[in-house]
């Protein structure tokens, strides 16, 4: 049985002055679960949130947080981010030295371990550790900014890896996410291709209809994809 189709927003479009109103609105129009993009201004281009900006946000609504770690170092402060309220950590498989040794520390904390591959990563590089995550993320831009256009050349890597947790019989635990570039003109391409997780973020602050509008249109989109 197919993985049900989730709309998830990143946050770095929002307003920083408010986050706890911005994840409170976020909520009501209907996704399932919030991106923290965590960067570090060295693994990226960027800076964005620590834990206890997230922390703030936290008690402001009920669906759970994820913290995308765009950072070279993620074992060194993974538990803060578990502490302030995400229950999944995803790692970025370039950043990790031992990336088996990243994920198991992970899911000991209590949290649900993640791996993301980078654009020009092969989706070789996590075959052997789809036994520790519950979900897969497919970068379908190049981290570290918002607002980027989509690589349509990532659908065959989307539909590989889809192949590959499907055959390592783990098609009911692990979800596969993609993330960049989502809109109403490309999330039907990655959700073809195998993504039952899709990450917005302008495409749903730009929507002139507003939130709530852009998320249901999105999620349409994407079950009318795999239908």
């Amino acid at each position: 049985m197919a993985r049900p189709i989730q709309i998830a927003p990143s946050v770095l479009p929002a307003d920083f002055s408010k986050l706890g109103r911005e994840v409170a609105a976020l909520e009501a129009a209907g996704v399932d679960l919030i991106q923290w993009d965590v960067m570090d201004g060295q693994f990226v281009p960027n800076l964005t949130f620590g834990p206890d900006v997230i922390a703030s946000a936290r008690a402001h609504c009920t669906v759970p947080f994820e913290a995308h770690l765009m950072v070279l170092t993620p074992d060194v402060m993974a538990q803060q981010y578990v502490d302030a309220g995400c229950s999944r950590l995803i790692v970025h498989a370039e950043a990790c030295t031992h990336l088996h040794r990243t994920l198991g520390n992970i899911n000991s904390m209590g949290a649900r371990g993640a791996v993301a591959l980078n654009p020009a990563t092969p989706a070789s590089a996590i075959e052997h550790v789809l036994d520790l995550v519950d979900l897969v993320l497919v970068m379908t831009v190049n981290p570290g900014f918002g607002g980027q256009a989509y690589i349509p050349t990532m659908e065959p890597k989307i539909a590989r890896i889809r192949a590959m947790i499907d055959a390592a019989g783990l098609a009911d635990d692990v979800d596969l996410e993609v993330d960049g570039g989502i809109g109403p003109a490309t999330i039907q391409g990655a959700a073809a291709a195998g993504a039952n997780v899709l990450i917005a973020g302008s495409a749903l602050y730009r929507d002139p209809a507003g939130l709530e509008h852009a998320v249901t249109e999105l999620r349409g989109l994407a079950e009318a994809a795999v239908a």
